[in-house]
């Protein structure tokens, strides 16, 4: 086993230990090393590349990469305003709140800069971790969502500051659902599952791909029913595994010196975006990033983690170093400091110029 394979290995055994099941990847130098340990279920076996995982808000990665296909296609505009793309309850423009002169935007809902609140109307953030409710989104259908929009209260000016919002990324898939004429899971697939050959990422895994899904557990290790997201899986709907997530980075690794490639455009309009949120870190669209401190290394770290009731994901990648990781568990607890632990490592251990 070569030495990335083993620092992959290694980072899964010890997920193992605290989680029911995990599988993680490292990239670099151009090798993509895949790696699993404990079991995907009650008497299941060892999560594999082709392991089924909810990815929870690593989703908003996917639907912000489809806002800027469709930019570039010309469908709709990173500045159009959200009451011009999305379709209220009777069929006519939305009801979207206000503050201030300037309207929530698109690009507003990709980069957590619209003033939403976390969650829709309605719902606390106790909701999601209430063993009484283990779908809590279960009832967000476009009526109650739109009808709850229209009665919520903006939290700042669209465009002045930074909150990250699972309502504004659950908007921009249904509007972008919306504009298209597909529903969220076609829209994903055509415009970054196909051009990558993405083969396992969708919402509902059928047939043979069922069969691969890993379950989800507390972190007492009690089993937790799936999270459905109803229409406004944008937000975190998304079904993965490491096979496709490690092409989906490859992808974004490769976006500078392969301009040419399917995506490249897209992907390097995804982080054209930025919006500062403090002297260290950045919202691109869809994507966080910081630069570490000098005495860190001041390495470039651009990332998203997700969870959801049984499982936690954390994707990552630093493009100056073409290095980036993937760490999926079956359980809801922490993924990050393990992942965030194995980029550094790679970071300053297997890095090839950007």
């Amino acid at each position: 086993m070569n030495e990335l394979a083993c620092l992959v290995q290694q980072t899964a055994d010890r997920l193992a230990g605290r989680h029911v099941g995990a599988v993680v990847a490292g990239l670099a130098g151009g090798v993509v090393e895949i790696r699993g340990a404990g079991r995907t279920g009650p008497g299941g076996g060892v999560p594999g590349p082709r392991t089924l995982f909810e990815i929870g808000s690593v989703t908003k990665v996917f639907t912000s990469l489809a806002l800027a296909r469709l930019a570039l296609d010309g469908a709709v505009r990173l500045d159009d305003p959200l009451a011009e793309v999305l379709t209220g309850p009777s069929g006519g423009p939305a009801v979207v709140p206000a503050k201030g002169r300037e309207p929530i935007t698109l690009r507003h809902l990709a980069t957590h800069t619209s003033g939403l609140p976390r969650l829709p109307r309605g719902m606390a953030l106790q909701s999601l971790l209430s063993p009484n409710m283990p779908d809590p989104y279960a009832g967000c259908t476009a009526e109650r969502v739109l009808d709850g929009l229209a009665r919520t209260r903006l939290r700042s000016a669209p465009g002045r500051g930074f909150r990250y919002s699972n309502l504004g990324a659950g908007l921009l898939g249904l509007a972008l659902a919306q504009r298209s004429g597909l529903g969220y899971e076609e829209l994903v697939a055509r415009e970054v599952g196909a051009p990558l050959g993405l083969a396992d990422t969708g919402l509902r895994p059928d047939g043979e791909r069922s069969a691969r899904l890993a379950h989800g557990h507390t972190p007492g290790g009690r089993p937790v029913p799936p999270w459905t997201f109803a229409a406004v899986p944008g937000m975190g709907g998304l079904r993965s595994t490491a096979a496709d997530l490690a092409v989906f980075l490859r992808a974004q690794l490769a976006a500078v010196r392969e301009p040419d490639a399917p995506l490249s455009p897209a992907i390097a309009l995804t982080r054209e975006t930025r919006h500062r949120v403090n002297p260290f870190a950045w919202t691109h669209l869809g994507w966080l990033g910081h630069r570490l401190r000098a005495q860190q290394g001041g390495h470039l770290q651009i990332w998203h983690n997700g969870g959801t009731g049984g499982f936690r994901s954390f994707v990552a990648f630093d493009p100056e170093k073409q290095v980036g990781v993937v760490v999926l568990v079956n359980t809801r607890r922490s993924a990050d400091p393990a992942g965030t632990a194995l980029l550094r490592e790679l970071q300053n251990g297997f890095a090839t110029a950007g």
